[in-house]
């Protein structure tokens, strides 16, 4: 672990919270290690009956700092690192695998790889004025940081498919509406303590069961979908028409991008 992470365990509650307030808990390399090695050493603790995930300062997470954005392209993300999904999105799948229940706390902003990330919680508490996005096509490229696998147990087809296909960014209230709020909370944070409370009360042997349960209960083919998205990003990266995208945003004026081949 790192500095990017703060954990804390007590009463069989673990806390584990995103420090890096100045770039809004962007996630850069040091960033993703930690979650992962943070997730990985909460997997093997028996002692946590609930996990509690929440962003230091002003948002949850804003998403893929941009040098590594511009790094991932020369990685091979088609490698199975961990299991049946690759780092990048081990990071949010790891809460969906977690043998306890995770509770997200969101607030501020919460776009890209943090949607993702927060999307890998079983309960989701977010403020109302919480700003989400799913933000990859801003960059011309597509989510592959395990939501796809994610958001349709919880979310209509059609409003995955809007707020991908425009890169919209959509409100805490809206998310309420639309599935990805579990509840809307004035203080996120409080609110998943107070749960986080409860659950730590019950059976712990049942606790873990009935997410056996529920993770099962559709029991999709994730490994092939993980691979699958993976496999469209690798496409996509570093072609003409991503890197326009990206200058696009940068020169804050409209892209120009050539027609399919």
């Amino acid at each position: 672990m790192n500095d990017t992470i703060s954990y804390q365990l007590e009463s069989g509650i673990a806390t584990v919270t995103l420090t890096r307030p100045e770039k809004m808990n962007a996630l850069n390399q040091d960033l993703f290690e930690a979650l992962i090695a943070t997730g990985e050493a909460i997997k093997a603790d028996n002692s946590v009956k609930v996990v509690i995930l929440h962003g230091a300062g002003k948002a949850f997470c804003a998403g893929l700092d941009m040098e590594l954005m511009m790094a991932v392209g020369d990685t091979d993300l088609n490698e199975r690192t961990h299991g049946v999904s690759n780092i990048f999105q081990q990071v949010a799948w790891i809460w969906h695998e977690m043998p306890v229940p995770v509770i997200a706390a969101v607030h501020g902003t919460c776009f890209g790889g943090g949607l993702q990330i927060m999307t890998g919680a079983d309960i989701r508490y977010i403020h109302p004025d919480t700003k989400l996005s799913i933000m990859e096509m801003k960059w011309g490229i597509v989510p592959d940081m395990a939501g796809t696998q994610l958001w349709s147990t919880y979310v209509r087809d059609d409003i995955i498919r809007e707020l991908t296909y425009t890169a919209r960014v959509f409100s805490g209230l809206e998310a309420g509406e639309y599935g990805f709020a579990t509840r809307l909370c004035d203080d996120p944070l409080a609110a998943a303590q107070a749960t986080a409370e409860q659950i730590a009360n019950m059976n712990p042997d049942a606790i873990r069961a009935a997410k056996r349960l529920i993770n099962n209960q559709r029991q999709p083919d994730f490994a092939a979908g993980l691979l699958a998205e993976s496999a469209e990003q690798t496409a996509l990266m570093k072609t003409p028409n991503q890197t326009e995208a990206v200058m696009a945003n940068f020169e804050k004026r409209a892209p120009k991008f050539s027609d399919p081949t």
